[in-house]
């Protein structure tokens, strides 16, 4: 659902998904989908959501329309008994996050976020090591995301019609990769830097956890950063050079050991393991992944309500 590059890139993974097959496309332009179909060989190609859900050929439906549209055309596809694999960010509040999840539970339907970066092998080995001890307790996690594009008004980062802005749409990356290790924060202290549309081009954020540890984070959508992530523990570090919500190896830096490089290379571009967990999921009946579980998408979206309360930010379509 949703023709844009995101979609493009999810339709390029899944062909290296075992057991997944792109079944159907739809747009709201007749056009649109149709040259999605040729480019990505779908064999049926519609021009409304309503369409799509109705399809019977189609198990499941990812959706990749802009965030301001997550949660409408997640609940499109679950009252049409559709399993869904939603985009990150899953909507733009958690209020929105828990429409979706209570009728994905209602319609007894497979409901799961779109974050790919929980499912790349080197990420998952990362996990393993730091729950295995080998780094000691995480003291500190440092990571950012951010990019330079023009500046567009009506474009998708910069509309707040689309609930645009740097945090939705790249700071859900390190604010997700602290959570993998560190969990919910008890406290949180962050500054943007806003635009002329009113939405942020870049902000960085502080947190605290119970354990007295740290997780510095930054995101950006007119400033290029390293892209990079850190985890300090006790006994060493491990660090993700470039890129780390894709990457396919760490430097590992334990105590008193020479320096290693960790490499799980993969073929495709990492897509395709966010298909393949919602593949096992639905073969096992499941409703709910156990990798990426509704409650911690819920935890990451309200991390970002209360970012974006402490400066004030609200998008147009917003409740009060």
């Amino acid at each position: 659902m949703g023709t844009g590059r995101i979609a493009g890139e999810f339709a390029e993974g899944l062909r290296h998904a075992p057991g997944c097959t792109l079944a159907a496309v739809a747009s709201r332009r007749a056009e649109t989908a149709k040259s999605f179909a040729q480019r990505h060989q779908v064999p049926s190609a519609h021009s409304s959501y309503e369409a799509l859900v109705n399809e019977p050929e189609v198990d499941a439906i990812y959706i990749a329309t802009p965030h301001s549209m997550h949660c409408e055309n997640t609940l499109l596809c679950l009252d049409g008994f559709k399993h869904v694999l939603c985009e990150k960010p899953f909507a733009i509040n958690a209020m929105e996050v828990e429409t979706m999840i209570h009728r994905a539970r209602e319609k007894q339907c497979f409901l799961m976020e779109a974050m790919w970066m929980r499912f790349i092998p080197v990420i998952r080995k990362a996990i393993q090591w730091v729950q295995d001890g080998l780094i000691g307790e995480v003291q500190m996690v440092q990571a950012d995301f951010g990019f330079r594009v023009p500046f567009q008004a009506e474009g998708r980062l910069f509309n707040p019609q689309l609930a645009g802005g740097a945090l939705l749409d790249v700071g859900i990356y390190p604010i997700a990769f602290a959570y993998l290790f560190l969990g919910n924060a008890q406290e949180i202290v962050s500054l943007p830097t806003m635009g002329a549309t009113g939405v942020d081009e870049q902000s960085a954020y502080i947190m605290k956890y119970s354990s007295g540890a740290l997780f510095v984070g930054s995101s950006a959508i007119r400033t290029h950063t390293s892209q990079s992530a850190w985890i300090y523990g006790t006994r060493g570090r491990i660090h993700f050079p470039n890129q780390f919500w894709k990457s396919q190896s760490f430097e590992s830096h334990i105590n008193g050991k020479e320096s290693q490089t960790v490499s799980l290379p993969y073929e495709g571009n990492g897509y395709q393991f966010e298909a393949m967990e919602v593949n096992h999921c639905l073969r096992s009946g499941l409703v709910e992944s156990l990798i990426m579980p509704h409650a911690q998408s819920l935890a990451l979206m309200q991390t970002m309500d209360a970012i974006r309360g402490q400066w004030g930010m609200r998008y147009p379509m917003e409740k009060s």
